[in-house]
Order: structure tokens, then C-alpha cells, then sequence
């Protein structure tokens, strides 16, 4: 297939939370391949959360908690378009999770693929505790997605197990295990043109939880993640093999979804300005 380009967006600017002074994003990958069409990775909020945050999102997630600015300019579809590309080119979209800040725009993309642990599916169809209540909106996925759904198997990759290569995308776009924050998180590994990049979801929120020798986490960021994990001590293992993978491969690039300074960063690594956040 072969990666030629990446580009980093940001699909949603979360006000109710906020690390280093800015406020929280939803950090999306798009890529642009040479055989595969255009891929994203996560979606954040579409067009159809944009139209009516508070009935797509719930009371608590619009209003209380997160508070998406209304931006509609934000949604992958119409940043796609910004940049002189097509929506209906997206021909695969790989989640990290089922989370409804990851995948409010897959109705923007009908006929992708949709790439997702199937443990992760499971879940958001059963939905049996408030947590899965609060994080899976039916809704956004009502339209009847074309979900390939990957089993936990595959080969070692850095250090991580049961990593494999998705259908139609070779082994340029990986997925492994990153299990805690949902029963089915993953990472998304990209074979891009600068070297591997590493999407590792809501794996960790804060970069100092995995970027400095001494674990550091903003406080509402910390106290976030123990609430709302389905399977603590998975997540804290998984971040630990993430601070590994930074210490010894650091030519891997590692980014959350939501850390507005680690997209920041990376955005303007590539000479491009970041979206959404105050200038």
C-alpha cells in the first residue's frame, strides 16, 4: 500500500478539560496512500455531532464534563475538504476505540471500512455498566458501518504481542492491544514517510506519563482516567510498556488523542499551524 503522507488534525477542542493551559483535543491521523485511498485514523466529532452536540453527545458529555467548542470547521470531513481532498476518498478508518469522542464522524464516511478490536465491538454493542453507557453512542454507529473486526492475534512488534496488519492496508498500518481505558483499546502504528508513528489513543492522556523518566499526570487528567477505565490495572501496565517503548525506541513517535501541547508540537514540527486551539 505504502503511506505517503500524514497529516495531523484536530477533530474536537474538549474545554472542560485542560492540560499545561490549553484545552484538550481529539488528535485524528489522515493519511494519504498510494493504493488504499485515504485512511484515518480515529474520526473525533463529525458533521452530525456539530448539528446537535447536546442529542449526539449527552447532557454530560456537551455541557458538563467536556464541553466540545461548537466548531463545525473541525470535523474531519470538512478538514478533508480544506485541503483540497475528498471525503468520499476515505476508504478505511481505524479505531483506537469505540469511545464517542473517536468515532462521532463515521457517518461522514458511510462506505469506509472500519477497522476495530473485536472486544472493543462487543462491548459497545452490549453496553452493560454506566460506563459503557456514558462512552457508546448506538447512534453513531446506526448508519451500519462496514466493520472488520480483528481477533487478538498476530506477531511481536517492539516489544508488543498480538500485533497484526489490517485488511486492505498491508503492514504499514498495525494494530496492538493497548487494552484498559476500554476492554478493547488499541494502538495504531503508522509506517509513514518520516519513520513509525504510534496513535496510542486514550492509552494515557498527559506525555509526562510516559515521555519523562518520572511518571507526572495533571491531577483532573489522572483522576479522569481511574474513573472511566474499564480495567485499571491494564491500563497503567499498558502505559508502563508505552514509557518503555519511548525509552528505548525513540524513533518511534508516540501521541495521545487528547494532549493539546504533544499536538502542538507535532504539528508544528511539520511547518503547519494547529487547529482550534487559542493562538
Amino acid at each position: 500500500m505504502g503511506v505517503t503522507r500524514v497529516h495531523h488534525l484536530n477533530c474536537a477542542t474538549l474545554r472542560g478539560g485542560s492540560l499545561q493551559g490549553l484545552p484538550l483535543v481529539c488528535h485524528v491521523l489522515l493519511l494519504e496512500t498510494s493504493s488504499a485511498g485515504l485512511v484515518l485514523v480515529d474520526t473525533g466529532l463529525g458533521t452530525a455531532d456539530y448539528a446537535d452536540l447536546t442529542s449526539r453527545l449527552g447532557f454530560g458529555f456537551s455541557k458538563i464534563y467536556s464541553r466540545p467548542e461548537p466548531d463545525p470547521s473541525l470535523a474531519a470531513a470538512e478538514q478533508i475538504s480544506q485541503r483540497g481532498l475528498s471525503p468520499g476518498d476515505v476508504r478505511h478508518i481505524v479505531l483506537t476505540h469505540l469511545d464517542l469522542d473517536h468515532v462521532g464522524g463515521l457517518s461522514d464516511f458511510p462506505d469506509a471500512h472500519v477497522h476495530v478490536h473485536t472486544t472493543e465491538l462487543r462491548a459497545a454493542r452490549q453496553g452493560t455498566n454506566w460506563r459503557d453507557r456514558l462512552r457508546y453512542r448506538p447512534a453513531m454507529w446506526a448508519h451500519g458501518p462496514r466493520w472488520n473486526a480483528y481477533h487478538p492475534s498476530g506477531e511481536t512488534w517492539l516489544g508488543f504481542d498480538a500485533v497484526r496488519g489490517l485488511e486492505g492496508l498491508d503492514d504499514d498500518v498495525l494494530m496492538l492491544p493497548l487494552h484498559g481505558h476500554s476492554h478493547g483499546h488499541v494502538g495504531i502504528a503508522v509506517r509513514s514517510p518520516a519513520g513509525w508513528l504510534l496513535a496510542a489513543g486514550d492509552a494515557y492522556f498527559d506525555q509526562r506519563e510516559v515521555k519523562l523518566p518520572q511518571r507526572v499526570c495533571a491531577r483532573s487528567a489522572a483522576v479522569f482516567q481511574a474513573v472511566v477505565g474499564a480495567e485499571d490495572k491494564a491500563r497503567r501496565h499498558n502505559q508502563d510498556r508505552l514509557r518503555a517503548l519511548h525509552a528505548d525506541h525513540p524513533e518511534v513517535t508516540i501521541f495521545c488523542a487528547h494532549d493539546p501541547t504533544e499536538y502542538v508540537e507535532i504539528v508544528r514540527g511539520q511547518g503547519e499551524s494547529p487547529r482550534g486551539l487559542p493562538a
